[in-house]
């Protein structure tokens, strides 16, 4: 899973300290840096649970949708089938009128 790759938590970013050094960094732009690092993992983080949410219900609606038998091709085809000729006999009707019939 994805959650075993990431080696850093929002938490962890949060509480990590560096060492200053004589000609380091200005920790105010690196705390800076690492609170939108860590409002982007938590963003993050909330879109995986959500996606992951959405995978388990499409998942539980695939699952359902298979156990439901599924109409039979015939029934539905002989229902077509007469409608199509009804359409079509009213169609000839219409053309042709009585000459067909008589």
């Amino acid at each position: 899973m994805i959650t075993d790759k990431i080696r850093l938590t929002a938490k962890d970013i949060l509480e990590k300290e560096f060492k200053t050094a004589m000609r380091g960094y200005k920790p105010e732009d690196v705390d800076k840096f690492l609170d939108i690092i860590i409002k982007d993992y938590e963003t993050m983080q909330e879109e995986i649970d959500e996606l992951r949410q959405e995978n388990a219900r499409l998942k539980r609606l695939a699952e359902e949708s298979s156990k439901r038998p599924a109409p039979t091709p015939a029934s539905t085809a002989g229902t077509t089938n007469f409608d199509i000729l009804k359409r079509l006999s009213n169609l000839e009707k219409h053309v042709f009128g009585s000459k067909l019939y008589d």
